[in-house]
């Protein structure tokens, strides 16, 4: 049976950098549609204080969603080395697919499509797959390239994640400014070499009280148009979720790989709360009996980047490997966790080896 590597990665992190000022003159409603009664400096304060997110990344408004998708995977493609006509499928991680500058979502056609389009692929039988899972989106798409590797039904996979986020957001929420745009990209290859490659995933789904947790609603401002809907997102649910199963998902995972905490290098987590990452991160390690765990296996890239969601951790992935996450690399032999949860409520991980 063929292992699962990555042969090459991509990312597109937009050029606008939006700090705690842009947000200043926001007018913020609760979640019961009163306005909030501290001042934006006191509510842009707490919010960093909790979630670390000091800066985030906005692309241009005439830039499409598929646009930094294509960017991200003809790095990857580049990185690889390979033939882009030599691929057998596309799974692009979505939430919103192709997103205009006024915030309308479009999936027709297929967001893994137009990405294949842009790439200027023309060989017939490179499959587009759209993979709308929330912001584990991206990794499910790499765990469903190394189901596909693996039973041989294919050799090369590209699997992008991207979000155009900034404009699905309601303006009177505060929450806001915890999404950010990007798009990050890996090309899963299928290997003979027994060294390294994908040695465990797993996967969860929770579609009972936890479906809305994240969800598509309307403004929290009672005067606004309630035929847009925008992100909503009930922080205190997820963070109680996600502390919870995140954390015995990642375990289960490494121990389904044969091996022990001590045996794994980094976590690539997604990055959507600070707070909650370090929480999770302490957490894994209790589970081993640690109780004063390293926050350094944790690479953190959302102080500057936000949460960008599909493509946080592809993001992340490509920028260590490039060597530009000071402090941070993948040494060869090296295993890492990569672990995400989202709108779903989903949940995932993998452990990677590289050879």
């Amino acid at each position: 049976m063929p292992n699962t590597i990555i042969s090459g990665s991509g990312c597109y992190i937009p050029e606008r950098v939006v700090g705690a000022s842009y947000f200043l003159n926001s007018e913020f409603f609760d979640d019961n549609s009163q306005r909030l009664d501290k001042t934006n400096e006191e509510i842009i304060a707490k919010f960093v204080e909790i979630t670390e997110i000091a800066e985030r990344r906005y692309a241009a408004e005439d830039m499409k969603n598929s646009e930094m998708a294509a960017i991200a995977a003809e790095k990857a493609i580049q990185d690889a080395k390979i033939e882009r006509n030599e691929l057998d499928y596309i799974i692009a991680a979505t939430n919103f697919g192709e997103v205009d500058e006024f915030g309308n979502s479009n999936f027709m056609p297929s967001f893994s499509a137009l990405v294949k389009h842009r790439l200027g692929i023309t060989n017939t039988k490179t499959r587009p797959y759209d993979m709308i899972f929330g912001c584990p989106g991206w990794l499910e798409g790499l765990i469903l390239a190394d189901d596909l590797i693996k039973s041989r039904r294919a050799k090369k996979i590209l699997v992008v994640g991207s979000e155009k986020l900034h404009n699905q957001t309601d303006p009177y929420d505060r929450n806001k400014m915890i999404f950010a745009d990007g798009a990050g990209a890996v090309v899963a290859s299928a290997s003979d070499d027994e060294r390294g490659g994908i040695l465990a995933a797993n996967t969860r789904s929770y579609t009972a009280e936890e479906l809305d947790f994240l969800e598509n609603s309307s403004s929290l401002n009672p005067e606004a148009d309630k035929k847009r809907l925008y992100i909503r997102m009930r922080g205190r649910k997820i963070y109680e979720f996600a502390l919870k199963n995140v954390p015995d998902l990642i375990k289960e995972t490494i121990e389904d790989a044969g091996l022990g905490i001590s045996d794994i290098s980094k976590i690539l987590i997604h990055q959507a709360n600070a707070k909650m990452d370090y929480a999770m991160v302490d957490r894994v390690y209790r589970l081993f009996g640690i109780k004063n765990g390293d926050h350094g296996i944790a690479p953190m890239t959302i102080q500057q980047f936000g949460n960008s969601s599909t493509a946080t951790i592809p993001t992340m992935f490509d920028l260590i490997k490039r060597g530009e996450m000071v402090g941070h690399t993948f040494e060869p032999g090296a295993n890492i966790v990569m672990a995400s949860v989202g709108a779903g409520m989903n949940i995932n991980a993998a452990v990677y080896r590289f050879s």
